[in-house]
């Protein structure tokens, strides 16, 4: 229980989203997560569980199991695209290595599986050891198809003959073979959204109207030309010195320091004043808004922008 409940404890900087939800995106998956803070966090958690239980328990018999949950947890959280302060509170940079979507069926079902084996067979440690063996072979498929999945941006880079970009990939939802490809090269992007199982000669089955299904075949085979270009400040140049001095604007520090891959989404006009609006790549999936919008704004007459956020289709947004 004490390794369970210190497996879910990294994540309760969700507190942070009572302050405001840029907050929470920039400080999520931050100290808490942090290989250096680590047995401080186990060690507290274990003094609560000793006081907690009081008889017969010391802090040091629950240092060990909320140990293990923590890193348990932060080892999972660094397999994503967000990324973790692994060296908080020395450095707020970021690390990941992005091998699997934030919700993973496969992965969750093989934990599952050798949590109910390991329950239903308490005196065995085979059900544990298996599960063990399983998710870290499932880890290196995932390797394998990241490999994949750079290989394909590393060709089309050489027949763009493209220089001076960064290549990223990200899992994404629905399938472990769906990826998305992103090339940046200054403030344009080159994007991507792949099927590396599916064939290019290969008949897309139809859909039906179902909106999975749909998302689904939005992900394209690699042998699919399907790439497609997006900037961060747009295209239209009459707007241009506009929208970068919104992005520029003090205001909008927090969104700036949050986005990995910002795009603009829209310049809107009105007789109340200016505003740009921005999301990240990494939150934009098919057929769905993004999320975590947000517009630097100026009133009519002002001299100052502000920061706006647009509600999107989830809570979390």
């Amino acid at each position: 229980m004490a390794s369970l409940v210190a497996a879910a404890f990294p994540d309760i900087d969700l507190i942070l989203r009572w302050i405001n939800t840029l907050t929470y995106l920039n400080w999520h998956q931050g100290p808490t997560h942090s290989v250096i803070l680590l047995p401080f966090w186990a060690w507290l958690l274990a003094w609560l569980f000793s006081r907690l239980v009081r008889k017969h328990y010391t802090w040091q018999s629950f240092y060990l199991p909320a140990c293990l949950g923590i890193a348990i947890h932060i080892a999972g959280d660094l397999i994503t695209s967000y990324g973790l302060m692994l060296l908080a509170p020395f450095s707020t940079a970021r690390y990941s290595v992005p091998l699997a979507f934030v919700i993973d069926p496969w992965f969750t079902l093989i934990i599952l599986i050798g949590l109910a084996a390991s329950w239903r067979y308490r005196r065995w440690r085979l059900p544990a050891i298996l599960a063990l063996v399983g998710l870290c072979g499932y880890v290196f498929f995932l390797w394998t198809l990241q490999q994949q999945a750079t290989a394909l941006a590393q060709n089309y880079i050489h027949s763009k003959n493209l220089h001076s970009v960064q290549i990223s990939v990200l899992p994404q939802p629905l399938s472990p073979f769906h990826w998305k490809l992103i090339i940046r090269q200054h403030d344009r992007y080159h994007v991507a959204d792949m099927n590396l199982r599916q064939s290019r000669n290969e008949l897309r089955r139809e859909t039906d109207g179902w909106w999975l299904p749909n998302m689904a075949a939005a992900y394209h085979p690699s042998g699919e030309n399907n790439w497609r270009i997006r900037t961060q400040f747009g295209t239209d140049s009459a707007d241009a010195a506009l929208i970068e001095e919104a992005w520029f604007s003090p205001a909008f520090a927090p969104f700036r320091s949050f986005a990995q891959f910002p795009v603009l989404d829209r310049m809107d006009h009105s007789q109340h004043g200016h505003c740009a609006w921005f999301y990240d790549l990494r939150f934009e999936f098919p057929l769905l808004p993004p999320s975590f919008r947000y517009g630097a704004c100026r009133k009519t007459g002002a001299s100052d922008w502000e920061i706006v956020r647009e509600r999107g289709v989830f809570y979390i947004d």
